[in-house]
């Protein structure tokens, strides 16, 4: 994992691939669990035996379960300190790319593609993938806005 001290040392690193955080499997119980969060129970999703003669030949995850994973995976690329707070503040393009498949795993990678100052903070442009294992398509290309509001000195 990349630390950064404060969001100038993160500023500095405009340009630069952060890395990837460690893999990460994709099980029926987190699927499921996410179908009922969302009311989303279509059976590609949640019907294994259906599934399993479908089109993917499993069930897979859906399309906003892997663009959540996000927030989960990203703090095991970079953390920044001397920080009041950071926080999700849109994106600006998500293409999903390819099925992520009961029990893949799945690592995010993180390049910082730009840092704008604004009022509030530092808002950085991360272009983000989500991999799947052994597979050369990633499951996920997206470009990620995140506000960084440094510590009141």
């Amino acid at each position: 994992m990349r630390t950064f001290t404060d969001v100038s040392e993160l500023v500095a690193a405009t340009g630069e691939h952060l890395g990837y955080s460690e893999w990460h499997p994709i099980d029926q119980r987190r699927i499921e669990l996410f179908a009922d969060a969302t009311d989303d129970h279509q059976w590609i999703h949640v019907d294994e035996q259906k599934a399993a003669a479908g089109p993917f030949g499993s069930t897979i995850a859906h399309g906003f379960l892997t663009l959540s994973m996000i927030s989960a995976l990203l703090p095991e690329v970079y953390s920044v300190g001397n920080l009041a707070m950071g926080m999700n503040y849109g994106a600006n393009k998500i293409r999903y790319l390819n099925p992520v498949r009961v029990n893949d795993r799945i690592r995010l990678g993180l390049r910082l593609v730009d840092t704008v100052q604004t009022p509030k903070g530092v808002q950085t442009v991360n272009e983000v993938t989500i991999e799947i294992e052994g597979q050369e398509r990633p499951a996920l290309v997206a470009e990620i806005l995140l506000l960084m509001v440094p510590a009141q000195a």
